[in-house]
């Protein structure tokens, strides 16, 4: 997936969505005003409003688009994955690490925030959401076969919020390095696997599974 959702801002309507995701955040979603928001990116508040309608359509596109690339982005790297489903499971891992690492604040937002979404707005990230999940699901019954799908289905809830903890360890600067802490993730979701169908734990991998643990960009 290349990180594409951690990307550096190629426009201002990217640029206002990154500071917004960080305020919001920092602040909470009624703690921020559209000024301040405007203040972050050099411009007016009042300039918000040629790029959004206000804060509630920064706080949708944020939360509906991060599961959109989520979602795609899973899909890429089941297509690229090649004939095996270690491999395979090992991309999936790999780029949800990226998110969690480089996206803390949209980790943040939605735990915090998506009951603020209109209805629909609401609808289409659990909409998402459920066919990630289900992606997911469909590689891991692939890697260990013998679980059955409402387990391996609690398996990848599981490994989500291992993954998605990344806000709650602390300052950055108290964390390990973004390689380690990566490597570190990466092993920890294959020891989350590995013990749902019965095999070892830790980080260990069965016999003939990937243990690459590289993560794009670090």
């Amino acid at each position: 997936m290349s990180n594409a959702q951690s990307a550096a801002p190629t426009s201002r309507r990217e640029q206002i969505l990154k500071e917004a995701a960080r305020l919001f955040a920092e602040r909470g979603f009624h703690g921020v005003g559209v000024d301040e928001i405007g203040a972050a990116v050099g411009i007016s508040g009042p300039g918000l409003y040629r790029h959004f309608a206000g804060k509630d359509a920064m706080l949708a596109e944020l939360l509906v688009g991060i599961s959109e690339r989520l979602l795609e982005g899973g899909r890429m790297r089941v297509a690229e994955g090649g004939e095996s489903p270690g491999a395979v499971l090992d991309a999936l891992i790999e780029g949800h690490i990226d998110f969690a690492l480089d996206d803390r604040p949209l980790i943040t937002l939605h735990d915090r925030e998506l009951d603020r979404l209109r209805e629909a707005d609401r609808k289409r990230v659990r909409q998402l959401q459920r066919q990630y999940v289900e992606l997911w699901v469909e590689v891991v019954r692939r890697v260990h076969p013998l679980p059955s799908e409402d387990r391996a289905r609690a398996a990848v809830h599981a490994v989500f919020g291992l993954l998605n903890s990344t806000p709650h360890l602390g300052r950055p600067g108290a964390l390990p390095g973004r390689t380690e802490m990566a490597e570190l993730l990466h092993r920890l979701a294959l020891g989350a696997f590995g013990a749902v169908a019965g095999g070892p734990a830790g980080g260990e991998p069965a016999a003939g599974e990937s243990i690459a643990v590289g993560v794009p960009g670090a």
